[in-house]
């Protein structure tokens, strides 16, 4: 197979720890051809979907990973199969991205997650379709209704609808302490929506990734605990990973979701669950492949590429 990745730079991957990366060694492993394209090489060309692409080959040094070939502007129908891996924010370029993904798909391309799909499942907003597995949300931008969430729930968690790594999360306990200024500084004075959650206190015990794949639940997730003082798991705000089986509710929430979400053209999602609820469906480019590896010896990247090869 010919796979190409639309993600960032390659020079900006911690390989470490990239789950794109992993994706791409066991792809390679199996003898498929990787090509790599950022947003800004793609276009529509006389009606075709094309992009400024380059095969890549991973050279097992940590220090200089992949070398490349010189760029060419290929017809993105070309491919056996192109994986959505660019990383929020959900902005008005990723909004593009995805249009110029659909016209490939109307000529033929195969596109993973569907880039349809990825534009209607908003991070964050995507939980409310599933309230019977989420602590009490409301989503709103006006600030007589957050406060009378707050004043009902009284320790609540603000975020916005478009962030990622934990950015702009905040959250108000029982005193209210800065709850004005926190309203005002997220929803820009009534300006923007977003959304307050009943605040978890099960958040001590980790933010827990749940990958589904192919319709398939990952059978061990990554619990994002935080440091102390914060209430953020998530491990670009300094939380650590740790690997643990799925308990029954994990799995009874994402075996509720990954046949729902595949027929959507999700293949790859990666659920948040903190405690027993379900707080955000991540679509665009999920996470944590290589830390749930190394510490349960699950191969994540082939679970993934089965997915693939058997969907392409």
């Amino acid at each position: 197979m010919n796979i190409a990745f639309l993600a960032d730079s390659l020079d900006s991957f911690k390989i470490h720890k990239d789950s794109t990366y992993a994706m791409m060694v066991e792809a390679a492993r199996r003898g498929h051809a990787v090509y790599a394209f950022e947003q800004h090489g793609m276009a529509i060309e006389s009606g075709k979907a094309v992009a400024s692409v380059r095969r890549v080959t991973l050279t097992g040094d940590a220090h200089s990973w992949y070398q490349a070939e010189a760029a060419e502007v290929r017809e993105l129908d070309g491919f056996d199969a192109i994986v959505l891996r660019k990383d929020p924010p959900f902005d008005l370029e990723y909004l593009y991205t995805t249009h110029l993904l659909e016209t490939a798909e109307r000529q033929g391309a195969r596109v993973f997650n569907r880039p349809a799909a990825v534009r209607s499942h908003n991070e964050k907003l995507a939980i409310t379709e599933f309230p019977q597995f989420t602590a009490p949300t409301l989503v709103t931008r006006d600030e007589a209704c957050l406060r009378e969430f707050h004043a009902q729930h009284c320790d609540v968690i603000f975020k916005p609808l478009d962030g990622m790594g934990g950015a702009g999360i905040f959250r108000v306990n029982q005193d209210g302490l800065n709850l004005g200024s926190i309203i005002e500084t997220l929803t820009q004075y009534g300006t923007r929506t977003i959304m307050a959650q009943r605040y978890i206190p099960e958040i001590s015990k980790g933010d827990k990734r749940i990958l589904l794949i192919g319709g398939q639940v990952v059978p061990y997730s990554l619990a994002r605990i935080p440091q102390a003082g914060e209430v953020r798991g998530n491990l670009a705000a300094g939380g650590t990973g740790v690997a643990q089986p799925v308990s029954a509710r994990d799995r009874e929430i994402a075996e509720a979701l990954a046949p729902e979400l595949m027929v959507r053209g999700l293949m790859l999602v990666g659920l948040d669950v903190i405690g027993d609820y379900l707080t955000e469906i991540n679509v665009t480019s999920p996470t944590c492949f290589q830390e749930i590896t190394q510490q349960s010896g699950f191969d994540v990247a082939a679970m993934f590429i089965d997915a693939l090869e058997n969907a392409a």
